[in-house]
């Protein structure tokens, strides 16, 4: 996957696709990446990791996904941007895990500004810990100069997570990321307002456990991102096509109708999601270093999930909401209406620009979908050619 500077990128499957599947005896979830209902108001985070903790960096490091979606060929990073990452408990040692990966990989050092829904957290969560450093880490990795807000719910109800929300939208953030999620509920509508902010773009996890739906991934409000497996050497350039992650959350809404930013692109009455992918397979999954220990575990993790994802297309937002500003424009009220505009746009000749905004991931299946052409119940729109889709989404 090398991304070209203004020309058509396509994904060619020049290779077989490779299958890899996490055998549950090497691959853990966090301790409360359960299934529990909506309705008993509690949510889980989407997080897959290899529970022994390595000494070195293990799995992806940020210069070869840099590499992968054409980020590297970006000059900006984020400057003057606030992501705002909501995760329940937060993390005791999230500043000097973020200053030791952001030093191994001669990254900026960046402040953590924490905030608090309402009272601090009395415990702590060794796998809300790892899920905070996780998405921390790898937004920091890939719009390094943004500021980063952690809006820390003092539980893993709804309502406590909705209240993170709030405080990291006051807190200044024009981009949310939730790496959770539960099971869709039948009034889940009533809450749409936390994900209507003027100039504000929310991101959830579409979860990790294939074909199904949960939310908030599943609110029209939100971009739900999904996962893929993602197949790299060590410069980053890919060995074997991308493809659609069994894992991967995704299907129609119990209860939302079909937004009109997805008419053309599927045909059910109902809102279909993800909305887009990036990479989330564990099996190649990127590196995480935690110190808070884990079953007696700390350090460099390999973690995957859609909580992966989800903060890196909130950097990704960030790095277009800064060439917006920079442009005098204001920074997006949601991304799902230009990011489908930008896929379904032409080219003053009428050639289609899909390909140039997007990789399209066409091989792979989450259990009850498959990947296909352009929009799919897996990946979404696909993975995005960042080099283009940013300035792109920076011109909309």
């Amino acid at each position: 996957m090398s991304a070209k500077l203004n020309s058509p990128v396509m994904l060619a499957a020049i290779l077989a696709t490779l299958n890899f599947t996490a055998s549950a005896q090497n691959w853990n979830r966090a301790s409360d990446d359960q299934t529990v209902a909506a309705g008993i108001s509690e949510t889980r985070p989407h997080l897959h990791f290899h529970p022994n903790a390595s000494t070195a960096p293990v799995g992806y490091v940020p210069a070869q996904i840099r590499h992968a979606y054409g980020l590297d060929l970006l000059t900006n990073g984020g400057a003057g941007q606030v992501i705002g990452i909501v995760d329940a408990y937060g993390s005791p040692t999230l500043q000097n895990d973020l200053n030791v990966f952001s030093g191994k990989f001669g990254l900026p050092t960046n402040a953590v500004q924490i905030v608090y829904a309402s009272s601090k957290p009395s415990t702590t969560d060794s796998g809300w810990a790892l899920e905070t450093s996780l998405d921390v880490e790898w937004a920091h990795a890939l719009a390094p100069k943004a500021k980063i807000v952690v809006a820390v719910a003092n539980s893993a109800s709804f309502s406590s997570l909705l209240a993170a929300v709030n405080a990291a939208v006051n807190a200044g953030a024009t981009i949310v990321t939730m790496s959770w999620g539960g099971s869709e509920f039948s009034s889940e509508s009533a809450y749409e307002s936390y994900f209507n902010k003027k100039g504000v773009t929310f991101f959830a996890s579409s979860g990790d456990n294939g074909a199904g739906t949960s939310w908030p991934a599943a609110s029209p409000s939100v971009v739900s991102v999904g996962g893929t497996t993602l197949y790299l050497n060590a410069a980053g350039n890919l060995t074997a096509p991308e493809t659609g992650w069994s894992g991967s959350g995704g299907g129609f809404s119990t209860y939302f109708k079909r937004p009109v930013w997805q008419n053309g692109w599927q045909t059910k009455t109902t809102r279909a999601f993800p909305d887009v992918s990036l990479v989330a397979n564990p099996s190649t999954g990127v590196t995480v270093y935690d110190s808070t220990p884990y079953s007696g575990q700390s350090g460099w993790f390999q973690v995957g999930g859609t909580s992966a994802s989800c903060p890196m297309w909130g950097a990704i937002l960030a790095l277009a909401n800064e060439q917006r500003v920079a442009a005098k424009k204001t920074t997006l009220t949601g991304a799902n209406l230009v990011l489908y505009t930008i896929a379904g746009s032409t080219s003053s000749t009428g050639a289609a620009l899909y390909g140039y905004f997007f990789f399209d991931v066409t091989a792979g299946n989450n259990g009850g979908f498959s990947a296909t052409p352009k929009f799919d119940e897996v990946t979404g729109l696909g993975t995005p050619v960042a080099v283009n889709l940013v300035p792109g989404l920076a011109a909309y």
